[in-house]
């Protein structure tokens, strides 16, 4: 039973161990995850410019609510997130309140808040700068996941693609008339 109760205590003590350098590892990760998120996003920047969205700048809105004479943007931009509670006005026009506020990365790697307004006629949005320590204090880790999702779906795409283009060509290859 003496060996028992030492083999015991000794995995006790690399558990509390474990949990010690848990606890380092993850003080350390949270001091650094602002450069992690710029990291990931410099080197997500070729993809964006490929799967990116034009987002919708300004248009008028009919009473069907659809969208005529639309302005976007000129860069592409993923959205990461989406705010619980968007701002109570934009801060370039402090008169229009927000209805949709958006988290999203463009196809230059920066990060913005997307801020839509809209008066009963026109919608109109704001592009509010961010850096990555103050996107990650709005929106949480939740852009971090979604960041690495996107680039995650876009991987399997493209295995899926090639997967596909080898076999077709294989196919045509191999066939002798």
């Amino acid at each position: 039973m003496d060996e028992i109760g030492k083999g015991f205590d000794a995995l006790m003590q690399k558990i509390e161990k474990l949990h010690g350098n848990e606890k380092e590892l993850t003080g350390k990760l949270k001091e650094n995850d602002a450069k992690l998120l710029k990291k990931m996003a410099a080197s997500s920047v070729s993809v964006v410019k490929i799967v990116g969205l034009n987002m919708l700048k300004m248009g008028k809105q009919d009473t069907k609510g659809e969208i005529y004479d639309p302005m976007y943007y000129p860069q592409k931009m993923i959205i990461l997130g989406k705010a619980e509670q968007p701002a109570a006005f934009r801060p370039d026009k402090p008169g229009l309140a927000v209805t949709d506020q958006f988290c999203v990365l463009s196809e230059d790697g920066d990060f913005f808040e997307l801020m839509y307004s809209f008066d009963g006629f026109l919608t109109d949005s704001y592009l509010n700068p961010l850096d990555a320590k103050k996107a990650l204090e709005l929106y949480g880790y939740d852009i971090m996941f979604m960041l690495y999702r996107a680039m995650k779906d876009y991987l399997e795409g493209e295995e899926k693609l090639v997967d596909s283009l080898e076999m077709v060509i294989g196919y045509v290859f191999a066939r002798k008339p």
